[in-house]
């Protein structure tokens, strides 16, 4: 985070604050077993057990469902690729007795979660955001909801802010497992300011009026809401023509009601002993309508946690929106992007330390043509896969050797040639350290509740 490597996040303000007052949070991410775990997973590795370090409930999962379905891997592969993910995860720290470790395969109830979200989901919007068509297999689609499950995972008994450590590309599956995690809730709260309802866009339009009452209304203390209508009529208003003239309509038919701050439960998806129990403990003025209730003198986030614990009473699991952070990806050893399924691009947590150290001194460099021209010019280093492995890997925790490295870079005064002989020999002593750990691990994952073989068939496909 502090070397920008980490680069941006959605909503991770509610982890973070859950972190430093010691409240509950989790952390997940998910691998996809479909060749050897290399030094680009070791950042996501990382995330979750630095996460794991300060307080958060640790979640790590083989998605064999979608190795198997998306990119046709045999059981057999996949078995061999999850225990070898699972062995690098335990050696660089992740402790399995404060997290839990599991196949999508194997996990009964995530896939009855994928089943309920299932329900809340439809094709049109999977096949905008994943690309299906009528030749797309039923299985593909399926493994997609069970993503959406595993995102939602950690929550399954308790709702608790949830971070997702994940690349950019990976975005539009946090933001559709957002929207689900909302559909499933039994109530959405909002803030109102009278009997109707509005769009997001018209409620702070809404908030705007009511803020300048003290400017239109004839008794500021009580607003009416034809008086706000000629207001916004009257201004220059800077919002969508459609936003303006929709609240307008409303506010005019509204008349002289009086414009008066609230906070709103909608009924979504309650049950309704869970709809009679909310009104049961609302406290202070309220006011009940056939799909909603208004409170007087509740704010947003103390009707928010009292929304949540009814339906968690009520058998709902009052999910948090998860969130996520994004790390920029590593530039492959021979330029382009690091891939599995390219062995020259990437460093395996399985190479040896001497193929770790020749696959440095092969790489490409954001240096100049000749020594001369460096020392003139100085490095790219923003270009270089070799500074990328400083900064990603080699460094560690030691900011100040980074800078180091950078600065010497564009300056002139580090070389290629000498820059990849260090980095070679340290690749070569952390893939040494690396292989002896996993080696102290093995016996820890056998005997950890995660099933290392699976129970599954291969079946020919319809191209065979």
């Amino acid at each position: 985070m502090r070397r920008g490597v980490i680069f941006g996040h959605r909503d991770y303000g509610p982890v973070a604050e859950a972190l430093r007052n010691d409240e509950d949070a989790a952390v997940l991410s998910g691998f996809m077993p479909t060749g050897d775990p290399h030094i680009g997973h070791k950042l996501v590795f990382d995330e979750i057990i630095w996460h794991q370090e300060q307080g958060a409930d640790a979640f790590a999962l083989i998605a064999d469902l979608e190795a198997h379905s998306a990119r046709g891997m045999s059981w057999d592969d996949i078995d061999t690729h999850a225990r070898d993910y699972l062995l690098s995860l335990l050696a660089l720290g992740f402790d399995p007795e404060s997290g839990e470790l599991y196949r999508q395969s194997e996990n009964r109830r995530l896939q009855d979660l994928a089943f309920e979200l299932g329900e809340k989901a439809n094709f049109s919007e999977l096949s905008n955001i994943y690309g299906f068509d009528s030749e797309t297999n039923v299985s593909y689609m399926q493994s997609v909801i069970t993503q959406m499950a595993d995102i939602l995972y950690p929550q399954i008994e308790d709702p608790k802010p949830t971070i997702i450590p994940v690349g950019p590309d990976q975005d539009p599956h946090v933001r559709l497992a957002r929207d689900l995690a909302a559909r499933m809730r039994f109530f959405k709260v909002t803030s109102a300011y009278a009997s109707f309802e509005v769009t997001d866009a018209e409620r702070r339009l809404l908030s705007d009026a009511y803020d300048e009452r003290e400017v239109y209304a004839e008794t500021p203390t009580r607003p009416r809401c034809e008086e706000a209508s000629e207001w916004i009529a009257a201004s220059e208003i800077d919002a969508p023509t459609q936003v303006v003239t929709g609240l307008q309509e409303k506010l005019t038919n509204a008349g002289m009601e009086p414009l008066r701050p609230r906070v709103r439960f909608l009924n979504a998806n309650a049950t309704d002993e869970a709809f009679d129990a909310l009104i049961e403990a609302i406290e202070g003025e309220k006011r009940r309508y056939d799909e909603h209730i208004d409170a007087f003198q509740l704010g947003l986030d103390s009707a928010a946690k009292l929304a949540r614990e009814i339906e968690v009473e009520h058998g709902g699991y009052g999910f948090v929106a998860p969130s996520s952070t994004y790390h920029r990806f590593m530039t492959g050893l021979t330029g382009g992007k690091m891939s599995s399924s390219v062995p020259a691009s990437h460093i395996s947590l399985l190479d040896d330390p001497e193929t770790g150290y020749e696959k440095v001194k092969a790489a490409t460099t954001g240096g100049r043509d000749t020594a001369e021209k460096q020392r003139e010019l100085g490095g790219e280093a923003d270009e270089c896969p070799v500074y990328e492995l400083y900064a990603y890997l080699l460094a560690e925790g030691d900011d100040e050797f980074a800078t180091t490295v950078y600065d010497e870079c564009v300056s002139g005064e580090r070389l290629c040639g000498g820059c990849k002989e260090q980095a070679a020999t340290m690749m070569a002593e952390f893939l040494e350290t690396h292989q002896e750990k996993r080696q102290e691990v093995q016996s820890k994952l056998d005997e950890l509740d995660i099933s290392l073989t699976s129970s599954r068939r291969d079946t020919p496909s319809g191209d065979e």
